[in-house]
C-alpha cells in the first residue's frame, strides 16, 4: 500500500488516498484500488502539522500489520457483478505440501542439471514434471486433461500440450538415474535400515486388443484378457519406494527379480541385503542367484503345492509353540531343500537340481484360517451352481470353481463343458484336503541366526508393498494409460512413481498417522477462490491438513490470503 496524491487541475487542490496495487491474474496487468479516502490536503493541514508525513507513517504501519495479517481490509462487493465467460476462480493450494517434498528431494536440481546443456528449456521441463506429478497425486487424468486444467495450480504453466509430450520423450532415458538419485536423498534424510528390502510384482492392463512389442498378453492380476505390462517394485524398511522397473506383459513374475536386483546393486549404495518376496518369486534360479551374490532371502513357500514330506511336517503337532489363547502357533527347522533351476550347457537350456540349506519357519493363525475358508466359499458356491446349471458356464467363466467339480471336462477348441457320462458332483475330498492347510504359512530363509518371530515379522512387512500397489491403482490412477509408445509408457509410469514417492514420504513425515487416501483427499480439498483484487478465500481445514502443515511448516488454517502471501509460501517450499 502507498499514499496516493491526486491533484485536481481545475481547482489546484490535492486529494490524499491510501491505495493498494495488485496483479490481476486474469487480465495480466496491475490494477490500483482505493483502500481509504483521506480528504483534501488543505483541509487535513488544519488537523495535522504535516499530513503527508503523518499518513506516510500510517501507511507504513498498515503495511507492517499487513505482513502479519492483522489488517482488516475494507472490500466493496456488488451483488450485480457478473462472471465473465470462461471465468474460473478456483485454485488448489494443497499441492504446496507436495511441492515441499519435491524440492526437498531436489528433483528440480536433477532435471535442471540434465537438460541445461541440451537444446531444451530445463526450467520448462521442471515445470512440466511438477504439473504431471502434482496432478497425478490430486487430480489424476490424461495428459491432455491435465494440460487443460493446469491453471488450477499457482505455477508457471507457460508450455503447450505438445511440449508435455516432448518432455515425456526427453525424460524417459533418465528414468533409472532419477530413481537412484531420489533414493540417495531419501537415505540421507530419513536413514532407512536396509538390511531387508521388499519386492513384489504387479501388472497394468491396456484397453487395446492386440499385443505389441511391449504390451503383451500375460497372467493378469485382475484376470483380464487385455495386453499388460509387468512392474517390479522394491520398497525399503520404512515403506518408501526404492526402485521400479517395467517388463513386457508376458514376462513371468519370477524372471523380473534378477534384473531388478542387478539394477539395484549397480546404481544404489546398498551392500548385502535380505530380499523379502512372496512365493511367486521363490524359484531355484532366484534362490541360487541371491546366494551367489552374497544376498539373503526371506520368501514364502506354497504348502499346498509342496511335497508330502513338508505337508506332513506342517500338520504334525510336534514342536509347535502356541500363544496363550491357542489362536497362533509356530515352529521351525533347518532343512536341506532340493530346488530346480535351468542352466545353459553348450548353448542349450538344461534342467538341473541342487540342494540349498535353509531354515523353514511354519506358522498358523486362527484368523488366517477363517479368512481362507471365507475366501474359498464363493468358489464352492459357484461350483454347486455349475453342477446344477451347466449351460451357464464354460472354461472362461467358471474360473476358480472348476477344481471343486468332479468329472468336469472342457472342449479343447471351444472351452464349452462336455457332458460327462458320470454325473457332475462336488469334490468334497478336495475341499476337506484344502481345509486341513487353512491358516498355515511356510517361510524359507537363508538367515539361520534370526529367530522364528523375527523371520515372521520380516515377511509380514510385505503387506506394505501390496498396499502400495493398491494406492497406485486407486488413488493415483496409474491406469488407464493414455499413451502408446514404449518411451511414453515408461515416462508415464515414471511420473506415477514420482507421485508415489511424494505421497509415501509425506505419509512418513507424519508418522503414518493417516492413509495416503486420506492425505490426498484433504490436500485435494484444500482449495481457494479468488474473491476480489488479490484476495483469496479458503474454505476447508481439517486435522489432516493441520498435521501435514506442521510436518512441512505450512499454515493451512488461514481463511483469507493475498496472492503475494500464497506465492511467498510456495516460494518457501522450493528452498
Amino acid at each position: 500500500m502507498y499514499l496516493k496524491k491526486s491533484k485536481n487541475n481545475k481547482t489546484g487542490r490535492t486529494y490524499l488516498y491510501i491505495a493498494d496495487g495488485y496483479h490481476d491474474r486474469e487480465k495480466g496487468y496491475t490494477k490500483t484500488v482505493t483502500v481509504q479516502s483521506l480528504g483534501y490536503l488543505d483541509v487535513l493541514e488544519k488537523q495535522y502539522d504535516d499530513p503527508i508525513a503523518h499518513f506516510s507513517e500510517v501507511v507504513k504501519q498498515m503495511n507492517e500489520e499487513k505482513k502479519h495479517q492483522k489488517l482488516s481490509v475494507p472490500m466493496q462487493i456488488s451483488l450485480n457483478e457478473k462472471l465473465e465467460l470462461n471465468t474460473n476462480n478456483f485454485y488448489n493450494f494443497g499441492y504446496a505440501a507436495l511441492s515441499k517434498i519435491f524440492y526437498g528431494l531436489e528433483i528440480d536440481k536433477f532435471l535442471i542439471s540434465k537438460f541445461k546443456s541440451r537444446n531444451v528449456s530445463e526450467y520448462k521441463i521442471n515445470n512440466i514434471m511438477k504439473l504431471l506429478v502434482f496432478a497425478r497425486c490430486l487430480f489424476p487424468d490424461s495428459k491432455k486433461s491435465t494440460f487443460e486444467n493446469k491453471d488450477i495450480f499457482f505455477e508457471n504453466t507457460n508450455f503447450s500440450l505438445k511440449e508435455i509430450y516432448n518432455a515425456l520423450t526427453y525424460i524417459e532415458p533418465y528414468k533409472d538415474s532419477l530413481q537412484s538419485y531420489i533414493y540417495d536423498h531419501i537415505q540421507e534424510q530419513y536413514k532407512p535400515n536396509n538390511e531387508c528390502i521388499f519386492y513384489d510384482v504387479t501388472n497394468y492392463y491396456f484397453e487395446i486388443d492386440d499385443n505389441d512389442d511391449f504390451r503383451k498378453k500375460g497372467v493378469s492380476k485382475e484376470h483380464r484378457p487385455n495386453p499388460i505390462v509387468q512392474m517390479g517394485l522394491f520398497m525399503d524398511s520404512l515403506g518408501l519406494p526404492m526402485s521400479y522397473g517395467l517388463f513386457p506383459g508376458n514376462t513371468n513374475d519370477c524372471l523380473t527379480l534378477k534384473p531388478m536386483v542387478q539394477k539395484l546393486q549397480k546404481n544404489y549404495s546398498v551392500g548385502r541385503v535380505i530380499v523379502v518376496a512372496d512365493k511367486g518369486l521363490n524359484t531355484g534360479k532366484n534362490i541360487i542367484y541371491q546366494k551367489a551374490i552374497g544376498n539373503g532371502y526371506v520368501m514364502s513357500l506354497s504348502i499346498r503345492g509342496a511335497n508330502q514330506e513338508l505337508k506332513d511336517f506342517v500338520l504334525n503337532e510336534d514342536g509347535y509353540e502356541y500363544n496363550q489363547d491357542k489362536t497362533y502357533k509356530k515352529k521351525s527347522r533347518r532343512y536341506p531343500r532340493e530346488v530346480e533351476y535351468v542352466k545353459t550347457v553348450n548353448g542349450r537350456s538344461v534342467k538341473a537340481k541342487t540342494t540349498v540349506d535353509e531354515k523353514q519357519v511354519i506358522f498358523w493363525s486362527a484368523d488366517y484360517a477363517k479368512r481362507a475358508k471365507a475366501e474359498r466359499q464363493p468358489a464352492i458356491d459357484k461350483a454347486r451352481d455349475l453342477i446344477g446349471n451347466v449351460q451357464k458356464y464354460n472354461k472362461k467363466n467358471c474360473y476358480g470353481a472348476s477344481k471343486y467339480v468332479k468329472h468336469l471336462v472342457f472342449d479343447k477348441n471351444t472351452g464349452e463343458i462336455i457332458e460327462a457320462k458320470s454325473q457332475l458332483s462336488l469334490d468334497e475330498d478336495k475341499i476337506a484336503e484344502e481345509e486341513k492347510l487353512d491358516g498355515y504359512y511356510a517361510i524359507v530363509t537363508s538367515e539361520m541366526e534370526k529367530t522364528d518371530s523375527e523371520i515372521i515379522d520380516i515377511y509380514r512387512g510385505l503387506w506394505r508393498i501390496e498396499e502400495t500397489f493398491k494406492v497406485t491403482k486407486s488413488e493415483l490412477d496409474d491406469r488407464p494409460v493414455y499413451v502408446s509408445t514404449k518411451e511414453h509408457i515408461e515416462a508415464h509410469f515414471l511420473t506415477c512413481y514420482l507421485a508415489l514417492v511424494l505421497c509415501r514420504v509425506l505419509q512418513h513425515k507424519i508418522d503414518k498417522k493417516y492413509s495416503v487416501e486420506k492425505i490426498l483427499d484433504s490436500l485435494r480439498q484444500c482449495n481457494c477462490s479468488h474473491i476480489k483484487n488479490n484476495y483469496y478465500l479458503f474454505n476447508f481445514f481439517d486435522d489432516v491438513l493441520k498435521d501435514v502443515g506442521n510436518a512441512v511448516s505450512i499454515d493451512f488454517s488461514n481463511k483469507y490470503m493475498r496472492l503475494q502471501e500464497i506465492k511467498k509460501i510456495l516460494a518457501e517450499t522450493k528452498k
